[in-house]
């Protein structure tokens, strides 16, 4: 039995809290949130820590960090370090030298590291990398994820605004993708964004778009924006295009861009080459509960089928520094050399 402590109970913390709390192999010996928070019923039995030190004192095999960005890098090095398994919350960190710092923890500690990249336990966004990778590079992405959110919608984006932008928050899910496909390292991103409300602040911006150009000469589109003024038109775009044809995601619109759900949906996938359209059904995709339970039953796996996440540490560092690199460009107006970027 693995015993699982989960700090943060926002909505990804609860979502992972729960799936702990149906698994058989996983026993949940504590909750941490700084503040008070409305448990679902199935979690009111559960020990409520207020801060992640008293957590960590009931000595969990493996820590669930779900809390804001800017803790991520020093509770997953503490946790490792206490002899703890840890699975983090996507950004990994804020900077990439406490991206590399995590690492290089989980390697000294013998750990397993498990970054919350959702859409990598999705089985249609897997078939979808599939498709492009059978079509091979190089190849243009053109991704994006804009959301238009109100009331507690846009209170929850402008706190996670305090600490990091939507282009890296969002950004990492959908580079991670593009990493996937031409196993290339990046080599230059350049971004753009703008502040589209007074009520984040000012060295902050609710809309970002950035190009990475790859060493096998793949480039990169991805944008992303937050906030009630944003469009409800073309918030969901997945494409990828490669001199042998496309593979693009056809039904992504569903429901509102506000709509956590919608995020992950595919539909059906057309993968087109000259001459030739195909039409891949993805019917019964799995919900936004359903791909939580699954990335906690594979950190269980990892753990005890002694699981190689060596390249999974790598992409999730490269990702980031490629969407940090952007945060850059946007703030500097200038491009940014990524060369060093993979670890």
């Amino acid at each position: 039995m693995t015993r699982v402590l989960i700090a943060g109970l926002g909505n990804m913390g609860l979502s992972h809290a729960l799936a702990h709390h149906k698994l058989e192999e996983a026993e949940i010996v504590g909750l941490v949130n700084r503040s008070s928070v409305e448990l679902p019923q199935e979690l009111q039995g559960y020990p409520l820590f207020r801060t992640f030190e008293e957590g960590l004192a009931t000595n969990p095999d493996l820590v669930v960090i779900a809390t804001y960005s800017d803790s991520h890098a020093a509770y997953a090095c503490a946790a490792m370090e206490a002899g703890a398994h840890v699975f983090v919350e996507k950004p990994l960190a804020t900077t990439v030298p406490d991206a590399r710092r995590v690492v290089d923890t989980a390697r000294k500690t013998d750990r397993k590291l498990v970054v919350g990249y959702i859409l990598r336990h999705h089985p249609s966004w897997i078939r979808l990398i599939e498709e492009a990778r059978g079509l091979s590079g190089p190849y243009v992405f053109r991704l994006n994820l804009n959301q238009q959110s109100s009331g507690g919608e846009w209170e929850t984006h402008k706190a996670l605004m305090q600490t990091t932008s939507p282009i890296v928050d969002c950004g990492v899910h959908y580079v991670d993708v593009m990493c996937q496909i031409t196993d290339a390292a990046p080599v230059r991103v350049h971004g753009m964004g703008l502040r589209l409300s007074d009520e984040i602040a000012e060295d902050m911006y609710n809309y970002g778009q950035f190009q990475v150009v790859f060493a096998d000469g793949s480039v990169g589109w991805y944008e992303a924006g937050w906030g009630p003024m944003m469009s409800e038109t073309a918030f969901f775009v997945k494409d990828i295009v490669s001199p042998n044809g496309s593979v693009s995601i056809t039904e992504g619109n569903k429901g509102a861009s506000a709509d956590i759900d919608g995020h992950t949906k595919v539909g059906s996938i057309l993968v087109h080459r000259p001459g030739d359209d195909r039409i891949i059904e993805m019917p019964s995709e799995p919900g936004h509960q359903e791909l939580c339970d699954a990335e906690q039953a594979f950190v269980l796996s990892a753990i005890a089928e002694d699981i190689d996440l060596t390249r999974h540490m790598s992409d999730a560092v490269k990702s980031l520094a490629i969407c940090l690199a952007a945060d850059e460009s946007i703030r500097s107006g200038q491009p940014i050399s990524l060369e060093e970027a993979a670890v």
